[in-house]
């Protein structure tokens, strides 16, 4: 015996299988181009999709990835947001100096105000850079906690030695020994990497770009999503 569907059961057939279909066309390929995390981390915000970049200041690489970050925030759907992972495993190049300030930054309410000036100060301006724009070496001595306070305070008005102070808080250093076990049980090896939902590992290269890598992130969002 057959029964006719209605109007709103025919649409949503509809819509799940055109779904599937544009999944089934997809591309991405697990293990190739992203890759699941053993054991998957706790969200952040329940019922909220996260797409966190592992990341440093110091890296030349993120500094390069960063309109396509700002350009995948943009582009996140609701129920999702980006968050930001800061790294200390390159000590030469003062990562851990970096993630103490992004911390501290982000203890104070300013991390992201300041976010993109924080990278054109290393990368563009030399305020707090880490090379030698003649030689092409790293800068001796390197950027000091003093320099960033100093930044932070003309950028985001944060009074320097308040921030000083912050920096050497034991809330921020619990959470700079929180960021690198997670940045451990996510398994990364190199940044950029991001990681969404807590399950989900990619490296812009893998994903053949940057343009690939906000299309990767978008769909896995969205597989999430739709778990």
């Amino acid at each position: 015996m057959t029964t006719l569907l209605s109007r709103r059961e025919m649409l949503a057939f509809a819509a799940g299988a055109g779904l599937s279909s544009a999944w089934a066309a997809e591309p991405w390929t697990e293990g190739k181009h992203y890759s699941r995390i053993p054991q998957p981390l706790p969200p952040t915000q329940p019922g909220i999709v996260s797409v966190t970049e592992i990341f440093s200041y110091g890296c030349p690489a993120c500094n390069a990835f960063l309109p396509y970050m700002e350009s995948l925030e943009k582009k996140l759907p609701a129920k999702s947001v980006a968050e930001y992972l800061p790294a200390s495993w390159n000590p030469g190049e003062s990562w851990p100096l970096f993630q103490r300030a992004y911390v501290t930054a982000k203890a104070l309410g300013v991390a992201r105000k300041a976010h993109t000036a924080m990278f054109a100060s290393i990368w563009q301006n030399g305020e707090l850079a880490i090379t030698d724009s003649r030689t092409g070496r790293l800068k001796s001595p390197p950027p000091t906690i003093q320099d960033v306070a100093r930044f932070y305070e003309r950028v985001a008005a944060v009074p320097a030695a308040k921030f000083v102070e912050t920096s050497r808080s034991f809330s921020v250093e619990t959470e700079m020994k929180r960021d690198d076990s997670l940045i451990k049980s996510c398994l990364a090896e190199s940044t950029p990497t991001l990681v969404v939902g807590g399950k989900y590992r990619m490296e812009p290269r893998l994903a053949g770009g940057g343009e690939q890598a906000i299309a990767l992130a978008l769909w896995l969002v969205q597989k999430e999503q739709h778990a």
